[in-house]
């Protein structure tokens, strides 16, 4: 049996495309969906599970998206886009493929509804780190 950090080793061996940064973002951002529902969205449920049932509990692909976009921006800010790029990522499309590396390598589980285009085209790196500007008024005047 290989261990964990043999396969991780040989997966960045296997597949230069992505830093280990890479991979640890993505399991930092996993963590971080589940630690910010609020913002990510309901997680699914098993076919036979209810909220209520401790179960284990499933992020989609898009919502691992959304959770790494608002990750990458409570983190580096504006440079987000800068950061993840470094590392090889620049499109959710590269998220789908470091979760689908995870999962060859058993560090990471996927449902049988799940899909490796489930990450594709969720958003455009373009846009999605820009930042947001809000205008605020003073309405006493």
């Amino acid at each position: 049996m290989t261990s964990p950090l043999k396969a991780m080793r040989d997966l960045l061996r296997d597949d230069p495309r992505y830093k280990l940064d890479a991979y640890q973002f993505i399991r930092e951002s996993l963590q971080y969906a589940h630690e910010n529902l609020d913002r990510i969205g309901p997680l699914k449920y098993g076919e036979n599970d209810s909220p209520d049932i401790d179960s284990p509990r499933h992020l989609t692909g898009q919502q691992l998206c959304e959770a790494c976009r608002l990750y990458a921006i409570d983190q580096y800010g504006y440079l987000a886009k800068m950061v993840l790029a470094s590392w090889g990522l620049k499109s959710t499309g590269d998220f789908g493929e470091l979760v689908y590396n995870l999962i060859r390598i058993e560090q990471m589980r996927k449902s049988e509804s799940d899909s490796r285009e489930d990450f594709d085209n969720v958003y455009s790196f373009d846009e999605a780190f820009q930042p947001q500007f809000e205008l605020v008024t003073d309405e006493t005047e």
